[in-house]
């Protein structure tokens, strides 16, 4: 299972429930959250913000799933 997948369901979210919180339309979220799309940058930002983790923990650069602070 995916980062991503593994990341939402422990969130208790359904993809349509993504699409409303990140504004990407929820056949595009699927085709990322199973490889067959790469997301943009603002794509994967507002997929980061959403499941409260760190653009790094998406792409696999870290295992820590906790954000880094962010400016108000």
């Amino acid at each position: 299972m995916s980062r991503l997948k593994e990341l939402r369901k422990s969130r208790h979210l359904t993809q349509v429930q993504m699409q409303m919180l990140t504004g990407i339309d929820q056949s595009d979220y699927s085709k990322i959250e199973n490889g067959k799309r790469y997301y943009t940058f603002e794509q994967c930002k507002r997929i980061a913000i959403a499941l409260n983790t760190s653009m790094d923990y998406l792409a696999g650069l870290t295992d820590e799933k906790s954000p880094y602070p962010r400016n108000k």
